[in-house]
């Protein structure tokens, strides 16, 4: 029963840092483009001109 005084404080921590990195990557930008990668893809840039 001891082992959840140690549990509980670790979850909690980790749960918070993930939430810090999310807001981290929201703040940076990393969600600003998300349908540019789908388009670029599609591109085909290996097509040679004649």
């Amino acid at each position: 029963m001891t082992v959840l005084l140690y549990l509980v404080p670790s979850a909690l921590g980790l749960g918070l840092l993930a939430l810090a990195g999310f807001m981290w990557s929201l703040r940076s930008g990393q969600f600003d483009d998300l349908d540019g990668a789908a388009h670029r893809i599609l591109n085909d840039d290996d097509v040679e001109k004649t």
